[in-house]
């Protein structure tokens, strides 16, 4: 699997980035043989840079596109937007922060009734790490191994080995279980653990999908120790597992949840850790202790409003579910035609993952994918797995043409293994 010659507006790109950016990232897709440059986007869809190449993006950035790219209501939001604000002053009270936040307590659960606002996931794990040990007097924190929280200070810690080490940001006070194992949590928590965090489903680690009990285990134990239970929403939040917050399949109220990704539409960062009353009187002492300078610019809280209104719409959920319905029904048909290739599919909505039966086919399977027209992506801790994550208004001739596309991508995995 090859790619052929490309353009010399692409090949500049690929030297201008190699020569200013990440020489090691252009190098890597162009030995891979996926020498993409977005181009035009929209919809569902990408185009190459050349423009004679159409993909249908089943990865969405981990969300960020969860609503497609450049949706047209967003766009709307960000131009009225632009036609009257700027960043704002974090330092001040905000029409538009104000607004977002209690849009967002109104679809989060129990008493999640204020926010902090920030640009990254990373910086939003870091807000809800640093509240936890101001209210709890501890700094222990426990997360899963194989899970990912983002690239910055605390939430780099919480992470996996091979992100964290290389940059000596490993520290004993970050511990890390077994997801979906209740009794290896039990035990690492003690009298200094201030969080648990976990995301509801570790996209990173492959999918795997918890225990129905798993969360109401967790949640117990934390309560019984003191500890908090922060639920990283970036990538299952806002819809894409058939219901606003992938939690409330679990049937429990962590002490704070993180949004991030697709909170901004695509098109404006903005992220959110949401958290209670009690815990908010962390910052009545000094409300200054923590600031973000663009965290919940006036302009994105906009766009962040409105992605909200879509993605809470009734009538919008009940679309996901019938979409993973469609998909579920098409990965049975796939499942039974390439048993040799295909271990089992993951499903909550539409967030999902293709279990493939060896380390080497996620990779593979991303390359077969790319040739077949689909942007796909393996997960980064668990090579055997291909994640499968289609817009939320992904149309049913769409989702249509995506099984047809991955079955092709099946068949070109197939014939380069027995070549």
């Amino acid at each position: 699997m090859t790619s052929p010659p490309f353009s010399a507006i692409k090949q500049t790109v690929f030297d201008q980035f190699s020569r200013h950016v990440s020489p090691g990232k252009a190098s890597f897709f162009l030995h891979s043989g996926i020498p993409l440059v977005f181009g035009k986007r929209e919809g569902p869809f990408v185009w190459d840079i050349d423009g004679d190449k159409r993909l249908i993006d089943c990865h969405c950035n981990g969300g960020v596109y969860n609503l497609g790219h450049r949706h047209p209501e967003i766009i709307s939001a960000l131009v009225e937007a632009a036609g009257r604000l700027d960043i704002g002053n974090h330092h001040f009270v905000s029409r538009e922060k104000a607004a977002l936040a209690e849009a967002l307590a109104r679809v989060s659960p129990g008493d999640l009734d204020f926010t902090v606002f920030g640009v990254s996931g990373g910086e939003a794990i870091d807000t809800a790490i640093k509240i936890a040990r101001k209210a709890t007097g501890r700094r222990g924190v426990v997360s899963a191994a194989g899970g990912y929280h983002g690239h910055t200070g605390l939430a780099l810690a919480a992470g996996d080995p091979k992100f964290k080490d290389p940059f000596l940001s490993a520290s004993s006070d970050f511990t890390q279980v077994l997801f979906n194992d209740e009794a290896s949590l039990a035990a690492a928590l003690g009298k200094n653990t201030a969080a648990v965090v976990l995301e509801t489903i570790p996209a990173t680690l492959g999918m795997p999908m918890p225990g129905a009990d798993y969360y109401r285990k967790v949640k117990q134990f934390c309560e019984k120790n003191g500890t908090l239970l922060i639920i990283d929403e970036v990538q299952a939040g806002l819809g894409r597992t058939g219901r606003f917050w992938g939690i409330e399949h679990y049937g429990i109220v962590p002490d704070m949840i993180v949004s991030a990704k697709g909170l901004g539409g695509g098109i404006y960062p903005v992220t959110a850790t949401i958290m209670g009353k009690g815990l908010e009187s962390v910052f009545h002492d000094d409300p200054f202790i923590h600031v973000s300078t663009t965290g919940g610019a006036d302009i994105g809280c906009v766009v962040a409003r409105k992605v909200i209104e879509i993605s809470a719409a009734p009538s919008f959920l009940e679309n996901v579910n019938r979409l993973a319905e469609l998909f579920a029904r098409g990965m049975a048909d796939i499942a039974g035609k390439f048993p040799d290739l295909f271990a089992g599919f993951r499903q909550n909505g539409l967030m999902c993952a293709i279990q493939t039966t060896h380390s080497d086919y996620g990779p593979l399977m991303s390359k077969a994918c790319y040739d077949a027209g689909l942007l796909c992506i393996y997960a980064g801790n668990d090579t055997s797995v291909l994640q499968f994550l289609p817009p939320l208004i992904t149309e049913k001739e769409t989702a249509e043409e995506i099984l047809m596309r991955l079955h092709e991508a099946f068949s070109i995995a197939r014939a380069f293994i027995n070549a």
